[in-house]
This record gives C-alpha cells, structure tokens and sequence, in this order.
C-alpha cells in the first residue's frame, strides 16, 4: 500500500458527523459506488497490515556460516581433507587407515552447529501475524445503497461500515449512529472495562486515544448495541498500523549471551591463527637453517600443517553451542515450573542482567480483586472487615462494631453501591466470585455485608434507563422506579428523611463516579435526619478525606440520588446530574500480593530496581508503591502521563533513574520510558499485556506478556510469558537467570582450561623434537565433544550459590573474560600444558626404549591424560571456593555420572579392538595407564589448592 494521507490530515474526532461525510465525499445512507470503492483501493491500498522484508530462511541458515570458528573448521577440513588426499594419492596412508575421516567428522560438527543455530534463529516474528487476526475479520457495509458483506481487507476510506454486539471492528472509524454502543478496547489501549460510545460529540484535538469516544478502531470487539461508522483510516493508518509499524521499527539487539559468544569465537580464532602462524614460521626456518631442503622442506611443512590442523580443531570449543543450548533449554524448563514460559531461549541467560524491571501495578503487583477498606458518610469514617469477595465482614466505628440501623445514611450508600452497579456476586465451586468488572464486585460485596442483596434491591428498585459511565464525565448514574408495593419498606430501610423527600416522586436517580466530579454536582447531603446545603467547608472534609484515602492506596468513588417525577430523556446527562443529594465516599484497595512485598526486597538486595507503572491516581500509586518496598519516601516522586507526555526525549532521560512511580500512563508512553532507561545504561525488562504495550515488550531487553490477561500480540512480541501475571514469578525467573550465566561461565572455564592445555601440548611437540603429531583432529573432536561435553552439561544443572541474589547483577556489557574467568582459562591451561608436556616427555621416552613394541603408544597416553584430566577438573570446578571434600557430591550427582561415564568410554577407545582402529589408538599396558592416572590427578590436586590459596589470601576466586 502507498502511504496517501487522508483529506487535509483530518483529526477526525473533532469533526462533526456531517463535516467528516463531506471530507470524504460519501453519503450515510448510500456509501460509495463500485467506481468510487476502485478509485480508492488504487489511492490507499487494501486494508491490510504490511511486513517488511526480514530474512529468508535460506539467508537464515547462510548466515550461520559466517560465524568466525565455525569458517575455520570449514577451512581446517577443507585441508586436512586436502593432506589426506595427497597422502592418498602417493600411497603414504598405513594399512586399514580412512582416507578423510577427519574432514567427514569436522565438517559434520560443522553442519550440526549450523542447524543448531538455524533453528535457534528461524523461529519467526509472530507478533505482526497476532495484529493481522485482529485485523481482518468480515464486515458489513453499505455501497450504492445496498448492505454487503465484504471481506475487511477490501474497505476503503469511506465507506459506510455497520457494526453490532460481537462484531470485530475491522477499520479505524468515525461513528456517525449508535444505539447503546459499547466497545472492549482492551486490545488496544489495554484497560478491561468496555467504552461506551457516542456519535453526536465532539472532542478536543488533543484528547488522549482511550478517550476518543466518537471514533472506533480497528481489533477492537463490539460488546453491547449497534453502530453505523464512517471507515476513515485503513491498513498501516490505522491506529493498529501504527502500532505494526512501531513494531517493526524496533530493531532486535543481540543479546548479552549472543555478544559474548562472537567476542569469545574472536578472540580464540584471532589467538590460534597467531599461534598457526608462529608454529608454522618458526618451524620452516628452523627446518631452513639446520640445512633443510626440496622435498625435505615440503615434507615439514606437512607436518607442520599437520600440528597447526590440530591446534586449530583443538582450539574450537565444537561442543560449546549444543552445551549452551541444552543448558538454557534446561533452565527453561525449571522457569516454566515457576510460572514462567520463556519464548526465545537467550532471554534465560539475558534475565540475569537484568538491573530495571518495570512492572504493571494491577494483576501483577496486586491481586486485581478489589476489597472495600473504608465507607466515609455523615462526616464518619467506617472502616469494613472481610476478606476478598465474600459477603461476611463488619463495619467498625472507632474500633467497636456498629449495626447499620443506627447509620441510615450508610444504608443508602449500600443500596447505591448495588443498584448502581453491573456486576453479579456469585457462590461458585466452594468460593465466593465476581461476574463482572472488579471495581463494581468489591460494590456489591460491600453493600452484601450491610445486608443489601443486588437481586432482591433490584426487584425494589428495577433499572428503567442509565447514563453510562465515560472517561469523559467519569461517572455513571442509574434511574430506577420505585415498586409502590414495597415503598414502606424500600424508604424506611434507606432514611428517615428519604421518606419525605420521595413523597410525590416515582423513581431515584443513583450516581457514582470520581468523587471531585460527583461533589461538584451535589446541592445537599443527607445527614441522617435532615437535608443541609453542601457549604465549602463541607466540601473540605469530604475531599481531604477523599485525598487520605487516596494517599493510603484506596480507589475511591463518591455516591449521590436524587428523586425525579419521571424518566430524563436520553442524552440529558448534564441537565439531569444536577442539584444532587450527597451519600458519601466508598474507599477499596486492590490488595498487594503477599509475596511481592518479599520479592521486591529480594530485587534490592540484587541490586536490581523495581519501577511501578499504572494508570493509577498518583497518590494510590504512591501508597501502593510505598507499601511493597518499591519507594521507602512517603512523598516519592510520582511522574504522570500528563508531564510525560510533554516532556522531550533527554528530559524524560534525565528523570528515570530518579522515578520508580509513573502514574496516569497510557501503554504508548511505555516505549518511550524503556528507551530512556537503555540510553541511561540501564538493562530493563517490561511487563504488559495490550497490543499497545508491544512496541515496549520487543524494545525492552526483556519484554514480559501477561499469561492470564495477555493479548496474543503482547505473547508474540515477548520474550518471557507469566503464567500466574505475578511480579515474584519475575524475581524467581531473574534468579534462575543469575543461575544460568553462573553455570554457563563455569562450562566455559571447563572447556577452554583444557581446549588451551591441548593447543599448547600439540605445539610442544614438535618444538621437543617427538616424532610426529600427539593428537589427531578426529581425537581433539572427541575430546571437545565428549570428554568436554558430556561434564559441561552436569555442571549445567549444578545448584545456585546461595548468595546468587544477594550481589549486583553483573553488566551485560561485561566481556566473557571478565572477573578473572580469562586469567583462569590461561592459568589452568598452562598447568594442564605443563601436566600433560611432562607425561609427554616420559611417556616418548618409555615408549621408544629398545624393543618396546608399540613405540607410538606415547601418543594414546597423551590423548588420554588429556581427557582423564578433565575428570578431576569438572569435579573441582562445581565451586569457586568450597573445596571438593565440603560439598555433597549428591547436590549435583549428574557430575559424578557424568565422570564415570566419560571415563569409561576413553578406556573403550583404548581397550575395544574397532574403536580403537577409528580413533588410531594403541593399547596401554598396566604401568602406562596407572602413569596417565597420576598425571591427569594432579590437575584436581592444583585446583583445589588454589582453592585453599585464595582463602589463605581472602581474595575470592573466580
């Protein structure tokens, strides 16, 4: 679709009907013709969200190619694969030798790496496939006349589209008819509660989207009445495009994990092309000046590319990405037994950086089941027991319980709280249970505690109109008549004075909504005996009383009546909310969960900073926020939507690490918080759950969808999924994280201590003079794949440290070398070099006396020291500290597995006769298996005296 700005960029919820009709050429009653739907289809394209291009699975799986190791396996194959042919082809391959095997076996890790990788990366982007089922449902239209029924994707601006309950609106729109529309928009802009619609008004150009509501949008459901709209934006203008092209704006950054690998293949590719080159030049000159030459010369270089080969092959840590993935696949599945389903397998090692989690308030710090805590009527302040949604509870004065017979005007409250209301209070499955918004359930299990039942009050007092609540007026009002039968009854239950008051009237108007709002309507309140005039000083209690109960975490909502002779008409609002009669304020708290107060603390005592974000009143906000440890200072700074809104990019930068409150946001401002915490340094994870709060979840470095209230488009963009929508299910997954990257640094020491003891061992050999090269590429393969890989898997499931969130998230910038682990690396592969060089040494010289059989064993003992070695280094390595004798073995028993196994598997290949020829070992007597033994021990020995060193030193190893 061409991008065609729409006629002279019209804000189209300022327009009148008719203006919008005119703007766009069109008839309310005909719509367009044939012609016109054509026309327009040329100008704005089909109505149809666009991709852009990403990578083809075929440029997917080349790209796994370009990684810089695995082009020098390929490179190291293709010659011994060449040296092996030249051998071939002059005869010089011993008997029952196979031609090739080392280039079959390096290409196929090769090619298994790669498809490791391909299926890692090929998981494709769903989150704009999840907008486009939002997005092209069918529709019905009126067009020369006629009503049709089209497929979404062929309306145009223009057309004249009908919707009714249950319809999915397929375009953006300007209604010009409604009959008691109501529209869920929760997929957009995230909030639960249906918008109720109105075609005749119009509004500001600045009003905020969610409050637009003389226009519809496309994915947004239908859920009461019936509309006629005027399409005015489709495809990629509209507000859902919008957000897709947010969406695809949003560039994916490698992660931490991801960084830290191509840093780690750089560096051990650039290091073993240094060392190929040294080997291979100082060599020929040292062939050159001891009088080398022609085919002499040639044939050091053989041997020379020989050693290099290996050293390359010994180099690559070819098991290391099968390790890493199986261990974050593993973490993966200890996350989803806490509730967290991890979509992309690196934000399991990213959740240890983590040093911002930004969450929602509602569902996830708090349990979304709103509780009245505090009735004020009558300048008394009542404050009400009970738990969650069931009717039993007491209303308290002063501490004492009082009986409501005694508080007529708390009675009127009640019987407003159930008439005025929606929802359905309901006994289900042995637990009591809201039907209906939350808000209005905690209404109606207040009014259930003060002996006012919804049902019976209903039959009373049944609803005969309503003026619906929106964010407009912030308030809603019910008229009911008055059952004449039930009159004696109905009046002396709700006050003395009432019964005066409604003398000659048949019906009561109940009003609830913001309090400020409702107060500013009031003329009188009810005192319990008598109507008195609201004077200012009235109005000064009641809203400092309303502010104290905000700034203790409460909703509040304000109740007013009013006694009417007859039904207002509909659309009288304004003129019927008047000169209203005061009942009082109902104060509810959406209750904290009651393990996030312990998950907080557990966040700063990791050095990690919890940020609450809500579309909450700042002051509730704050009280919340105060209350779960988030901020310590009752007047925390508390940034609104408003000033947000209105402040530049490198203003909003300055302010983020000071604000740990934003209050009033719309889920589009999430983006721009995420972003400014990132250009801080900051690494965020961000909690959300519309399809507006996408763009924020795939910026954010871990984007977290709510698994219960979740869109599937907030799932597709996340990275992490909460399956209870819990903040302490984000903590635990943090942790498990911290876990992750711990293990993940201490398979790499494992595998790189040893991978350069081998390249130093190989390159020593031809500098001490031995005949030939000690180990193949095909036996160095084994090595890292089995003996390196089989332990590195069991260290991947060794048990956290236990002050593992008691430090500082360690920066995700951080190089993999860093905090000693590059030392280490060095220092152990140089010891290993010097164990193995050593036995080397001993081994040729055994081996080559007079007579002795098998001359070329001293290289199977090299081979197998090596790989015993490692044994004794992965059972020292499960902790930095602890020696091996303080901990358990059974705290992680797939080590000890891990290395009996491993072990027996290296003698196979020296002890079964077909093993044997493959991997060209030879058979070691008794006393050249017991020597390998003791070398490869002493390398236990060395780890756990460092061990002992560093404590002596307190200095804590890495």
């Amino acid at each position: 679709m061409s991008a065609h700005s729409l006629p002279d960029n019209a804000v189209w919820h300022s327009l009148e009907p008719k203006l919008a009709l005119q703007q766009l050429s069109t008839s309310a009653d005909t719509g367009l013709t044939k012609e016109e739907v054509q026309q327009r289809l040329q100008k704005y394209g089909t109505n149809e969200l666009e991709e852009s291009s990403g990578r083809s699975p075929w440029e997917i799986l080349v790209d796994q190619f370009k990684n810089v190791m695995l082009l020098m396996l390929i490179a190291v194959a293709l010659i011994s694969g060449f040296l092996d042919f030249l051998r071939w082809q002059s005869g010089g391959l011993k008997p029952g030798e196979v031609p090739f095997k080392d280039t079959i076996a390096i290409l196929a890790i090769v090619v298994l790496n790669g498809i490791l990788g391909y299926v890692q990366e090929s998981r494709a982007e769903k989150a704009l496939a999840a907008l486009k089922k939002l997005s092209s449902p069918n529709v019905r239209v009126i067009r020369n006349g006629k009503q049709l029924e089209i497929a979404g994707k062929d309306l145009v601006p223009g057309d004249i589209m009908l919707v009714e309950a249950g319809v999915q609106i397929a375009a953006d729109g300007r209604l010009i008819e409604q009959s008691n529309l109501q529209i869920r928009e929760s997929a957009l802009t995230g909030e639960a509660e249906a918008v109720n619609k109105q075609s005749e008004i119009t509004l500001p150009e600045d009003v905020a989207l969610g409050d637009r509501i003389n226009l519809v949008f496309q994915g947004t459901e239908v859920v009461q009445g019936r509309g006629k709209v005027l399409v005015t934006n489709t495809g990629m203008t509209t507000e859902l495009g919008k957000i897709a092209e947010m969406l695809q704006s949003v560039e994916s950054e490698p992660t931490p994990l991801q960084q830290r690998m191509t840093q780690l293949g750089n560096v051990l590719v650039t290091g073993s092309l240094i060392l190929v080159a040294i080997v291979i030049i100082a060599g020929m000159l040292h062939g050159y000046f001891t009088g080398l030459t022609g085919n002499d010369l040639w044939k050091r270089l053989q041997e020379l590319v020989e050693v290099s080969l290996s050293m390359a092959v010994a180099v690559v840590p070819e098991g290391l990405p099968a390790v890493i993935t199986v261990t974050l696949a593993l973490g993966t599945q200890r996350m989803v037994r806490r509730n967290a389903l991890i979509r992309k397998l690196p934000a399991v090692e990213t959740l240890g950086s983590v040093t911002t989690i930004c969450s929602d308030k509602t569902g996830t710090l708090t349990q979304n089941k709103m509780v009245v805590q505090r009735v004020f009527a009558n300048n008394q302040a009542f404050r009400v027991t009970g738990d969650g949604y069931a009717p039993q509870g007491e209303f308290q004065l002063d501490g004492r319980q009082v009986s409501l017979e005694d508080h007529p005007t708390v009675s009127a409250l009640l019987v407003a709280c159930a008439t005025c209301n929606d929802s359905l209070l309901q006994h289900k499955e042995g637990q009591w249970t809201i039907l209906g918004d939350p808000t209005e359930g905690a209404l109606v299990t207040l009014a259930a505690k003060g002996g006012i039942e919804k049902d019976q009050w209903e039959s009373k007092l049944p609803r005969v109109s309503e003026f619906p609540f929106s964010s407009e007026r912030k308030r809603m009002s019910i008229i009911a008549k008055i059952e004449p039968v039930d009159t004696g009854s109905l009046l002396g239950n709700l006050d003395p004075m009432l019964k005066s008051r409604v003398k000659d009237e048949q019906y009561l108007m109940f009003t609830k909504g913001s309090p400020e709002l409702v107060l500013a309507r009031c003329k009188y309140i009810d005192n319990g005996k008598q109507f008195i005039h609201l004077n200012d000083d009235i109005r000064k209690v009641i809203l400092a009383e309303n502010d104290n109960m905000a700034s203790n975490g409460l909703r509040v909502l304000g109740f007013a009546y009013k006694p009417l002779t007859e039904v207002p008409p509909e659309g009288s609002d304004e003129a019927s909310e008047t000169e209203l009669v005061w009942l009082g304020l109902v104060g509810m708290l959406d209750a904290p969960r009651p393990e996030v107060r312990a998950a907080v603390q557990e966040c700063r005592d990791a050095g990690i900073r919890p940020v609450m974000i809500t579309g909450d009143h700042q002051l509730t906000a704050r009280a919340i926020a105060k209350d779960l440890g988030i901020v310590e200072d009752n007047n925390a700074r508390v940034l609104i939507g408003q000033e947000l809104q209105k402040m530049s990019d490198q203003e909003l930068e300055q302010q983020v690490d000071l604000v740990s409150i934003y209050a009033r946001v719309a889920p589009e401002h999430k983006l721009r918080i995420v972003q400014a915490l990132q250009r801080r340094g900051r690494f965020v994870a961000m909690t959300g759950d519309g399809v507006n709060d996408a763009p924020a979840l795939k910026q954010a470095d871990i984007g977290i969808a709510m698994g219960i209230t979740g869109t599937d488009v907030s799932k597709e963009a996340s990275d992490m999924i909460l399956l209870d929508d819990n903040f302490a299910t984000i903590v635990a997954a943090t942790k498990e994280g911290r876990v992750v990257y711990t293990n993940i640094r201490r398979f790499i020491k494992y595998i790189l201590g040893s991978n350069i003891g081998e390249v130093l061992t190989v390159a020593a050999a031809p500098v001490l003079g031995l005949g030939g090269v000690p180990l193949s590429p095909l036996q160095i393969l084994w090595m890292n794949l089995v003996t390196d890989g089989l332990p590195a898997l069991a260290l991947a499931v060794e048990p956290p440290e236990p002050d593992v969130m008691k430090r500082p998230p360690f920066s995700p910038r951080e190089s993999i070398f860093a905090r000693g682990l590059g030392s280490y690396m060095i220092r152990i592969g140089i010891v290993f070099a010097i164990i193995t060089i050593a036995m080397m040494a001993w081994a040729y010289n055994y081996t080559h006396q007079p007579g002795y059989p098998q001359p070329e064993s001293w290289k199977t003992m090299v081979f197998t020291t090596l790989c015993l070695a490692q044994m004794g280094h992965a059972i020292a390595i499960r902790s930095n500290n602890q020696l091996s004798i303080q901990m358990n073995p059974l705290s992680n028993p797939y080590v000890l597995g891990a290395v009996v196994i491993t072990s027996i598997l290296q003698l196979m290949l020296v002890y079964v006769p077909s093993l044997r020829a493959f991997f060209g070992t030879q058979i070691l007597d008794q006393t050249q298996l017991l020597v390998c033994f003791g070398f490869s021990a002493l390398m236990f020995v060395w780890i756990e005296a460092e061990k002992i060193f560093f404590r002596i030193i307190g200095k804590r190893n890495v």
